[in-house]
């Protein structure tokens, strides 16, 4: 289940925390957005980068103990170098990109997110049912939204797979949907903040986003609005 549809069920859980963690209070539009489309049971799900992690989590579920190649990037403000087996490193103003060209299996990949939850996991790799396809580089950080922006490009992440769960993940207002295309709007309006906690770098991180999530779709044509508030 991706984070969207997790704040939607009120089953926000610590990576939906992470997605919101870089966010101040404000109005951010069109994040999280999707583009997919079903057809004969093959569901195409082409989105911005804040899917990623659940997305390289849920293929690597299914190939469990099962080697493939993995191809990509991991990236990170931490230094990674002894921990993780990779081909190059680059780095630009303190983030690290560690580039990744091996084999590798399923459990191996979740025990790397195990260690490594504040990562960025933009890999490339297949299972039985499904093609993960994830731009090698970091998304952009979280900016309030200003006048006069546009819808960005929806091209980071490409997900074809023909387990229909997953594919109706992205799409819950139909599950039976052929086209759709869905972006969202946060309205953060408070950060609620630990108590008794002084340490100001754990505060920030600890710190949960409160407000509303505005959820635009149009599917099949016809216009959907949702919105939820939140808490994560």
């Amino acid at each position: 289940m991706n984070f969207i549809k997790k704040v939607f069920d009120n089953q926000a859980d610590d990576l939906a925390h992470l997605q919101f963690q870089k966010f101040s209070k404000g109005e951010f539009r069109y994040r999280a957005i999707i583009n997919a489309k079903q057809s004969k049971g093959k569901y195409t799900i082409v989105t911005t980068a804040e899917f990623a992690n659940e997305m390289v989590q849920a293929i690597a579920k299914k190939i469990s103990d099962e080697k493939t190649n993995i191809k990509g990037a991991i990236i990170s403000t931490s230094d990674l170098t002894g921990k993780l087996d990779f081909k190059d490193k680059k780095q630009f103003q303190g983030v690290k990109k560690y580039l990744i060209e091996n084999e590798m299996s399923g459990n191996e990949i979740l025990e790397l997110f195990d260690k490594f939850p504040k990562a960025f996991f933009a890999l490339t790799f297949n299972s039985n049912d499904s093609q993960l396809k994830i731009k090698p580089k970091a998304p952009k950080s979280g900016k309030p939204s200003s006048k006069g922006e546009g819808i960005p490009k929806v091209n980071f992440c490409r997900l074809v797979t023909t387990d229909a769960k997953l594919g109706q993940s992205f799409v819950f207002e139909k599950p039976n949907f052929e086209k759709a295309e869905i972006t969202h709007t946060y309205l953060i309006d408070k950060l609620v903040f630990p108590q008794g906690e002084t340490d100001y770098a754990k505060i920030r991180e600890i710190a949960k986003r409160k407000g509303k999530i505005i959820r635009n779709a149009i599917i099949d044509g016809k216009e959907v609005q949702k919105e939820v508030e939140f808490e994560a």
